[in-house]
């Protein structure tokens, strides 16, 4: 289980003050309000920043950041992912988890039989669909729902499943 988990992207800058816009990727962007500091990963290095002030635009997040007061200090890093501790991250219900718990799962039929790994999880109007790749390297699309989803166990990785008719 990875220690970081991400929140957000940033996407540009936002007026000459050292702003930023970010693209959250979190289930509710209103999360914001309540962290006090991000980890800004750049590829090369993470960065914690404590956050100033937030405000929201459309689908948006604005952030000023206390280590930044100038666009020229913060264009640099637009591109780069927001992450916090799994310490600070949001508490989850019953039968949820974090997307980066679930990728790499191993998938197995309701038998026992392997069926394959768990490579994304595409979030849609309705619930999730968790993209599995099988044995046979082929793509198979299987809804996040209780009837498809019958265990997920975490701290083993893996994922049981009960294929509908018409999923293959």
């Amino acid at each position: 289980m990875e220690n970081l988990l991400q929140v957000g992207a940033v996407t540009s800058t936002h007026g000459l003050k050292g702003e930023v816009k970010v693209f959250p990727t979190t289930d509710d962007a209103h999360r914001f309000d309540a962290l006090k500091e991000v980890i800004l990963n750049t590829g090369k290095e993470q960065m914690t920043l404590q956050i100033e002030r937030v405000r929201y635009f459309k689908q948006f997040v604005i952030v000023k950041f206390k280590e930044f007061n100038d666009i020229n200090e913060v264009q640099e890093y637009t591109g780069f992912g927001l992450f916090v501790t799994r310490e600070n991250a949001q508490p989850l219900a019953e039968n949820e988890y974090y997307v980066a718990d679930l990728i790499g799962c191993r998938v197995v039929l309701e038998d026992g039989t392997d069926f394959g790994t768990l490579t994304d999880v595409m979030e849609t109007g309705a619930n999730d669909v968790y993209v599995v790749e099988t044995e046979e390297k082929k793509e198979v699309l299987i809804p996040a729902i209780h009837d498809c989803i019958l265990d997920v166990d975490i701290k083993n990785q893996v994922i049981r499943v009960h294929l509908l008719e018409g999923l293959l």
